[in-house]
This record gives C-alpha cells, sequence and structure tokens, in this order.
C-alpha cells in the first residue's frame, strides 16, 4: 500500500519500521531543541509530517515499548486516531507517568504508527436485541 506523506519540516523523519515484520512504523520528534515533559503532566510533539491515508484507513497512534517501559512516556490519549481525511501535521501528546522529569530530544522516536482499516457503520434504533448465553453479564461475568 503506497502512503502519501508530506514534510512540512525538512528536518522531519519519515516514519521507519524497526524490523521487517514490525507492524508498527515509528514516529519521530521533529524538534529544534530537547522538550522536557514533567511528572505527570503532557506535552505536544509535532512529528513535521502529514499523511493522505486511503478511504476505509485510519493510523492508530500507539506507544513504544521500549520509552514507555523505559521512560514512563506513552501518548496522553493511550491510542490515537488520524482519520484518512485529516491532513494536519501528525502530533503526539506525551504523557510522562513517572515522577522525575523526561526529555525528548529531536529526531528521537516518540510513537509507533499502524495504518489499520474500519467498517463503516450505521445504526439501527430497536426495541430489543438478540438473546444470548451471557446475557447483560458485564465485567468479570465470564470468569477468570
Amino acid at each position: 500500500m503506497l502512503i502519501k506523506v508530506q514534510k512540512v519540516n525538512p528536518d522531519a523523519c519519515l516514519p521507519a519500521r524497526g524490523s521487517r515484520e514490525a507492524a508498527g512504523y515509528d514516529l519521530y520528534a521533529c524538534l529544534q531543541a530537547p522538550v522536557e515533559i514533567p511528572p505527570h503532566e503532557t506535552r505536544t510533539i509535532d512529528t513535521g509530517l502529514r499523511f493522505e491515508l486511503p478511504e476505509g484507513y485510519f493510523a492508530g497512534i500507539f506507544a513504544r515499548s521500549g520509552i514507555a517501559t523505559r521512560e514512563g512516556l506513552r501518548p496522553a490519549n493511550c491510542v490515537g486516531i488520524c482519520d484518512s481525511d485529516y491532513r494536519g501535521n501528525y502530533m503526539v501528546a506525551l504523557h510522562n507517568d513517572s515522577d522525575v522529569v523526561r526529555v525528548v530530544s529531536p529526531r528521537e522516536k516518540i510513537a509507533q504508527m499502524v495504518v489499520i482499516p474500519f467498517l463503516s457503520l450505521e445504526f439501527e434504533l430497536t426495541e430489543e436485541l438478540s438473546k444470548t448465553d451471557r446475557g447483560a453479564g458485564g465485567f468479570g461475568s465470564t470468569g477468570r
């Protein structure tokens, strides 16, 4: 699949996979200088890139396991969604879950992007739903 990408900033890094079979493409910080993220705060980090995704797909923006586990940095909304009709810069709101100041450096890997197909839905209002064995059983109702 071909994805059109525009560099809004000449210093921006194109997304790259860490291995041939990786599902996620690393997104990089497009910064002029390092950015500090105080404990339990969020800073928006620009990638310097814009994308044109095909209709019927979206870009899921996920944490990178390395900086999430070692640095306590993750996307503030846990999973970002960039729709195919969005043409603005891809930004990552990084949240610092740790108790110390973290620093994001220029060209540092900050998140990973996975392009995912989705189904377009219509909703039909009804008075009744079909019956199942589980019914309305919620959290923990199916056991451990």
